[in-house]
């Protein structure tokens, strides 16, 4: 009985303690933060009491190394929190660095699986021929009745024959005119007349894709997706074919962002979302942009734009959920601005003709792309593009003395 009686009032304020209120979420979450920064500290002062019991020696401090993915760090006498801090900070930057890693290699390996799907028309890996390294993929975009819009790049910026193998084999530099097929059942005149033309010039990337004004969006889609799946290269390049082009300046621009992991480089503009019907540029689905009067997000602008490696690799991967708007440079922009990209506004992209080009390159800024914004590419092209050469383009050997 003595002993219960004593018991009981230790039981009393055992129930007390209990009956209190418990601790809250941030009261817990400091406990935690602050036993384990109390711990570092404890572990690094038996560190160093023990390193210095088995030197002999009388110094106070000393070095102690912690390997954490090749980090070193110092502990001494003066250690403070703040550095344990920058440990923990450091620590979490290497883990992004090794998450952008992987990324990078499962965005490879989807790429493959891709490229092995459409050559077995399997999941499953077959022998193919690997695609060829290239440094950039330049996909001039093309009509069924823009012949003499192409003879005319082929008389200026675009090298004919060997001059095109070379540069390929020698600059990794590959040019193709991009274009489909017509629709019509069994081939028609048109898809005969191209195939003939295919035949001589061998400059052509064919598309699985029916031509149409109101398929561009799909026909950049698939024109990345098809690029990929047959280069191997650093970027790759859009580009109208009413366009002038220095191909030494867009290598030179290029190779400065070879680096960057994931990079979208042209003229970025953000123009008005067009509501009403049946007018140029006309944006069917403009109530998904806000009210109207609305502007696009920022995006490059469609006479060319350039973009990296992973950047086509998920477009590639993922062609068959992404959406298609209206306009083919705000499908481009959509696509890519809900992810980690570096969207570089190069101005050198969209200089307007003589006397603007002629102008900057007597000055020493050679343009990258000439064309007029009031006709969406070089008003009357196939007239002009010769005097334009002349005037504002970089030399035939510049191309091939750029360091890639």
């Amino acid at each position: 009985m003595m002993a219960l009686t004593e018991r009981q009032p230790q039981l009393e304020k055992t129930k007390a303690l209990r009956a209190r209120a418990p601790l809250s979420r941030k009261a817990v979450a400091a406990l935690c933060v602050a036993c384990f920064v109390a711990g570092l500290m404890l572990s690094g002062r038996v560190s160093l009491m023990s390193a210095s019991a088995a030197d002999g020696s009388a110094k106070e401090s000393t070095s102690v190394r912690a390997s954490g993915c090749g980090n070193k760090r110092k502990l001494g006498e003066n250690n403070h929190p703040k550095d344990l801090l920058n440990e923990v900070s450091k620590t979490h930057q290497a883990i992004q660095s090794l998450d952008k890693a992987v990324s990078t290699l499962e965005m490879e390996l989807a790429v493959e699986r891709a490229r092995s799907t459409a050559a077995g028309g399997s999941g499953t890996a077959v022998a193919t021929k690997p695609p060829q390294k290239a440094f950039v993929v330049i996909g001039i975009n093309t009509a069924f009745t823009s012949r003499k819009r192409r003879d005319s790049l082929r008389d200026t910026w675009v090298p004919r024959g060997e001059k095109l193998r070379k540069l390929e084999t020698e600059k990794g530099i590959v040019i193709r005119f991009v274009i489909g097929h017509s629709g019509a059942p069994g081939g028609g005149a048109l898809d005969r007349a191209l195939d003939a033309e295919e035949a001589e010039t061998r400059d052509f990337m064919r598309l699985d894709h029916a031509e149409g004004y109101h398929e561009l969006s799909s026909k950049t889609r698939i024109y990345f997706t098809t690029a990929v799946a047959t280069w191997d290269a650093d970027f790759y390049v859009k580009v109208d074919d009413d366009v002038h082009l220095n191909l030494g300046m867009l290598s030179s621009r290029l190779a400065k962002h070879r680096t960057r992991p994931r990079v979208y480089v042209g003229c970025m503009k953000s123009g008005p979302v067009l509501s009403q019907k049946g007018v140029k540029y006309h944006e069917p689905e403009y109530w998904k942009f806000g009210d109207e009067g609305n502007k696009y997000f920022r995006h490059a602008t469609g006479q060319i734009y350039a973009i990296s490696k992973d950047l086509a690799a998920y477009i590639s991967i993922n062609q068959p959920i992404l959406h298609r708007f209206a306009n083919e440079d705000v499908s481009l922009g959509a696509w890519l601005i809900g992810l980690e990209v570096e969207h570089v506004d190069d101005r050198s992209m969209c200089c307007a003709t003589p006397p603007d080009c002629e102008w900057k390159k007597r000055a020493g800024n050679v343009c990258v792309a000439s064309f007029d914004w009031s006709c969406s590419g070089v008003c009357k092209s196939v007239d002009r593009m010769r005097h334009i050469h002349k005037a504002c383009g970089e030399g035939e050997g510049a191309v091939w003395n750029v360091a890639i």
